[in-house]
């Protein structure tokens, strides 16, 4: 059985299904038969950078990776705006305001922390059962719903020109192609952006991720458990609830565990090393989120 997951620098043009398809059929050329592959969370075909792909029992942490923050690199080119607000769409806009260094630099502080934000109308959003990019791209006038969201932080780190490249950290939701248009327009210019990189989801950041070319290596042979990284390195922001024989049958059989002395919250149990469960902790009280059937999970001298 495969479990676990490969992070892939994803490449500019490949699109996040693309890529899920590009890993399974490297499995199948290994010999490693029908895996279930999923990702954790889109990327766009523009962007590149950091795209986990979640192996087996690790697609059921992969709806995780939905709701962690992301951090990201983008570049922002002034006195342009596009429909898409990337480098693909048609300009709509234009003007002759090319913001300073310094001027960025003192706006960046109004874009921290909590703020609202318009999606683009050209993305994934569903608008009364349609996606947003589908009724764009049929010319119609799509009205997008504002959202919350969170800049953790937002970093300036070159200037050029015409453009200035930045850093930032965000909560789930958030769209950077809006975040570039917002601060183009707070600026008095019109902008777009024309580099996107996500530098980490989650647990996984670039220095774990592996190019195209890696992953197609392990369709000719070279070996997976040279890449692939286990189920719990998707668990690496939560706590580690440790148990014994008896407590690891007991959450295997889905009851709750009651007195423990552990912190409220979600947590992932494990066995000796064996990853047992996806759990909730309140008031003592831990109930499964999500069991994990890993090849041993039924062999309790496994758990010592």
């Amino acid at each position: 059985m495969v479990a676990g997951w490969l992070i892939l620098d994803k490449p500019v043009g490949l699109g996040s299904t693309q890529a899920v398809a590009a890993v399974k059929r490297n499995l199948r050329q290994a010999g490693y038969g029908k895996v279930k592959v999923g990702h954790g969370g889109t990327l766009d075909p523009l962007a590149s950078g950091v795209l986990p792909i979640a192996l087996g029992e690790a697609t059921k942490l992969a709806g995780r990776l939905l709701d962690a923050t992301k951090q990201y690199e983008f570049t922002v080119r002034f006195g342009e705006e596009t429909d898409t607000l990337d480098g693909e769409g048609k300009v709509v806009a234009t003007n002759e305001v090319r913001p300073g260094a310094d001027e960025l630099a003192n706006i960046l502080p109004t874009f921290t922390g909590p703020i609202s934000q318009v999606p683009p109308a050209f993305s994934a959003l569903m608008i009364d059962g349609v996606r947003a990019y589908d009724r764009a791209r049929a010319g119609e006038e799509v009205a997008m719903p504002t959202r919350a969201v969170t800049i953790h932080a937002l970093t300036l780190l070159a200037t050029g020109p015409d453009e200035a490249t930045l850093a930032c950290t965000v909560s789930k939701g958030t769209y950077i192609r809006s975040l570039a248009r917002d601060l183009a327009d707070a600026l008095g210019s019109v902008g777009h952006v024309t580099m996107l990189r996500r530098t980490r989801a989650g647990p996984f950041g670039l220095d774990r991720a592996i190019s195209l070319d890696n992953l197609n290596a392990i369709g000719q042979g070279a070996a997976l458990e040279n890449v692939i990284l286990p189920l719990e390195a998707g668990l690496d922001d939560i706590p580690a609830l440790d148990l014994g024989p008896e407590q690891a049958r007991a959450v295997r059989e889905g009851r709750v565990l009651t007195g423990l002395a552990f912190q409220d919250g979600v947590c992932w149990a494990r066995c000796g090393t064996l990853p047992i469960a996806l759990m909730q902790v309140d008031g003592g009280d831990a109930r499964v989120l999500r069991g994990f059937n890993l090849p041993d999970v039924a062999k309790e001298d496994e758990c010592r």
